[in-house]
């Protein structure tokens, strides 16, 4: 018997309806649109003004631009050379044509400037190159050895070839003082008067660890009397403070200047109660630096502190307490362990902040208390060498990205043993 078709078109029209999971799974998926759209403007703002530059800077110290915009044809023809035997007489004419026209152009002294990080005496072979080639631009093999026998040695290529490469590994070696011989072409340590970078790069770390201790020694007190004040007197203390993040750097850095000098406010505070008999030396040293370091980021470990604290009941050490153990003892295994996150983390903000700092280790330090940023602005604003400083940039974001991903494996350990 068929059925009606009418009730079978409106049957098969009638939408199939949505289970609750599949209902829910749409409402989720609606709301996961909105909040990508609400927060795609700072994601755009993130990656143009932030993510890109970065990344852009760091690729600096892996770029190696100068023979291939300065001598083109050579660079082509390095990259065909088997770096066996030395060069036929096409190769060593087509250098001496380039470097006279980038001698004419006023550019020689790029590739001059970028053999000399391979080896000193390369910077004079490069520039009085253009002068062995013979103005009739024949025999130029036979006359550019003549003149300068390096021109003959195969190490001398090689080194050119390794140079002429899109992209080098020099700046990332000399920043942990190795570099490739040029005779072998091996990873060889420089040797101690040459070697630099590696000392200064733990003179920044252990400067800026003993910052961190110093912060967390003096911050973790304060923030604890903080979070036992009543409120309305604990937001007037955290105002105070805060205060330091109302003034320039540059005015805290230059006022410590003035109190730690030998005739300043601290010295003389001191000699007239009797402590010392001669100023002591406060400023253009390391202890400046720490003191005036430690003041700038002390607030940074006292607010996550502060934080973490005024959320721990009081009632656990009092429980600790009138069960039988010791205040001290309830307070350091009870309180202490309860605080360790605001502890990570203000100590983690404060070494990451540290190890960048540059304005007060210049301007309160000494020749022997510069850190890595110092570097930085040295190969930026002095010699103009973007690789260097890109490749010196380098050695912190990578500690920086060490050290959060242990932190976050720490407070994720943290986390699971608590839940347990």
């Amino acid at each position: 018997m068929s059925q009606n078709p009418v009730l079978e078109s409106t049957v098969a029209a009638k939408p199939r309806e949505l289970t609750l999971s599949q209902r829910l799974r749409q409402v989720d998926r609606v709301k996961t649109r909105r909040s990508l759209l609400l927060i795609a403007p700072l994601l755009i703002f993130v990656v143009v003004c932030f993510l890109f530059p970065i990344f852009s800077i760091l690729t600096k110290s892996v770029d190696n631009p100068e023979f291939s915009t300065t001598l083109p044809e050579t660079t082509t023809a390095l990259q065909h050379w088997s770096g066996k035997t030395l060069p036929d007489e096409a190769l060593y004419a087509t250098l001496g044509k380039e470097l006279i026209n980038a001698r004419d152009r006023g550019q020689i002294a790029l590739v001059a400037k970028r053999m000399s990080y391979e080896d000193a005496s390369f910077r004079r072979l490069i520039t009085a190159a253009p002068r062995m080639v013979p103005a009739s631009g024949e025999n130029v093999k036979e006359a550019m050895i003549a003149k300068q026998p390096l021109w003959g040695e195969l190490s001398t290529w090689q080194t050119l070839q390794r140079a002429a490469k899109p992209m080098t590994s020099y700046y990332l070696l000399s920043v942990f003082d190795r570099k490739v011989d040029v005779k072998t072409g091996e990873i060889k340590a420089l040797s101690s008067d040459q070697a630099l970078y590696v000392n200064v790069l733990l003179r920044t770390l252990w400067m800026a660890l003993v910052v961190t201790l110093l912060c967390v020694g003096i911050g973790y007190p304060l923030a604890y009397w903080l979070a036992k004040q009543p409120s309305n007197r604990a937001n007037l203390l955290m105002i105070l403070v805060l205060l330091p993040f109302w003034t320039s750097l540059i005015v805290r850095t230059a006022s410590w200047i003035v109190l730690l000098q030998s005739g300043g406010l601290i010295n003389r505070a001191l000699m007239a109660v009797g402590l010392i008999d001669h100023p002591l030396t406060l400023v253009f040293n390391r202890v400046g630096v720490f003191i005036s370091m430690t003041h700038i980021l002390l607030p940074f470990i006292v607010l996550p502190l502060y934080a973490v604290m005024k959320g721990i009941s009081p009632s656990y050490v009092r429980a600790a307490v009138s069960l039988g153990a010791h205040p001290f003892l309830a307070f350091w295994r009870v309180y202490v362990p309860q605080t360790y996150a605001g502890v990570a983390a203000g100590a983690l903000l404060v070494f990451m902040m540290a190890i960048g700092y540059y304005v007060t280790p210049a301007l309160l330090g000494g020749p022997d208390d510069q850190m890595v940023s110092y570097f930085v602005a040295f190969f930026t604003n002095s010699t103009m060498n973007w690789g260097m400083a890109a490749a010196l940039g380098s050695q912190l974001l990578i500690i920086v990205l060490l050290l959060y991903i242990v932190y976050v494996r720490v407070t994720r350990t943290s986390a699971e043993a608590a839940a347990h």
